[in-house]
């Protein structure tokens, strides 16, 4: 039995939705985890939890797609594929997921 293109659509579709689950906690954004407990929203460790849960997700469909020989890594930038394959999230992620080069900010 071969590899269907139904099958990768979805798992491409499910890393999408994993990565933007990310990023979402990453910008202390609203998520489906806001909803399945309201009351840690009260409590200061939350945010922390909150992109542990989005961070463990997203590796986990990586895991999925690295061991059905699915491409996964165009969907992300160098840096972003390389902190995913050293599946740590340090604070390196957590500062630079969405850094650019372009970045008008810096003073010549």
């Amino acid at each position: 039995m071969g590899i269907e293109n139904g099958s990768i659509e979805y798992f491409m579709s499910k890393l999408e939705e994993a990565k933007t689950h990310f990023e979402r906690a990453l910008d202390c954004k609203h998520t489906e985890f806001d909803d399945l407990y309201p009351y840690m929203i009260e409590h200061p460790q939350f945010f922390w939890y909150k992109r542990y849960v989005a961070w463990s997700e997203l590796l986990t469909i990586v895991k999925l797609c690295t061991e059905l020989g699915y491409e996964w890594e165009q969907q992300f930038s160098a840096s972003q594929a390389e902190y995913i394959k050293k599946r740590v999230m340090s604070s390196k992620v957590l500062d630079f997921w969405f850094e650019t080069n372009d970045s008008k900010e810096h003073v010549s």
